[in-house]
């Protein structure tokens, strides 16, 4: 399949966030990216619930949900009703990461799981097959505008080559200094889906950025 492109709202202006939302809606993005934060699993806060009610009803793309918090077992249901589509939980934040993802399935989402800089994608030899996407951190999470961390390619093949071992029907996502001096390169390594906040908002024309982070030009 071609890759996707999932513009991060962390890095919209939220004084204008339907602006903003419109313009991603108008583009040739695939799916709109959030970033929950609790200001614990991360050190950062980001948007709550409401926010997420708000963004929903405008956004015409798939809800890409990323919960960078703690416990993210008590919000399962209220994501889905809040209109996520695919909904990531962190490999380091969920010591019954399997039972996790089988409630996120049950409840009509894609489930994916995440991991940070640090984590090995060895940790998923026993769960790859139940999950729907791995989403790659190539910064540490928190923050948005960080400079992406060089490893991430050599990580990124080597859960290609998991996933192809395995046969498994899995997406992968990279998701942090994603921009167009990369990406092509992200792609080739095996990357599905590329999350891009800064890039895409803090450009002249987020719509042509966009365009030629699907077009990889």
């Amino acid at each position: 399949m071609n890759h996707l492109v999932a513009p991060s709202l962390l890095a919209a202006d939220f004084a204008n966030l339907q602006r903003d939302i419109e313009i991603v809606n108008r583009s040739q993005a695939d799916w709109f990216h959030l970033d929950i934060m609790d200001g614990v699993f991360v050190p950062n806060i980001s948007i709550g619930m409401p926010v997420i009610k708000a963004i929903a009803r405008h956004a015409e793309k798939p809800l890409d949900v990323h919960l960078m918090i703690i416990d993210p077992d008590r919000y399962l249901e209220t994501f889905h009703t809040l209109g996520a589509a695919i909904l990531t939980v962190h490999y380091e934040a969920c010591p019954h990461l399997h039972r996790t993802i089988q409630k996120i399935k049950s409840l009509g989402m894609r489930a994916g799981v995440v991991l940070n800089p640090h984590t090995p994608v060895s940790v998923l030899e026993d769960i790859l097959l139940d999950v729907d996407m791995v989403l790659i951190m190539s910064v540490n999470p928190g923050f948005g505008a960080q400079s992406f961390i060089e490893n991430s390619y050599a990580k990124i093949r080597r859960l290609k080559e998991m996933i192809v071992a395995r046969k498994a029907n899995v997406l992968i996502e990279v998701d942090g200094g994603v921009d167009l001096s990369n990406a092509a390169r992200l792609v080739e390594a095996g990357v599905d889906v590329l999350v891009a906040g800064n890039t895409v908002f803090a450009s002249e024309n987020p719509t042509e950025t966009i365009l030629r982070l699907k077009n990889l030009c």
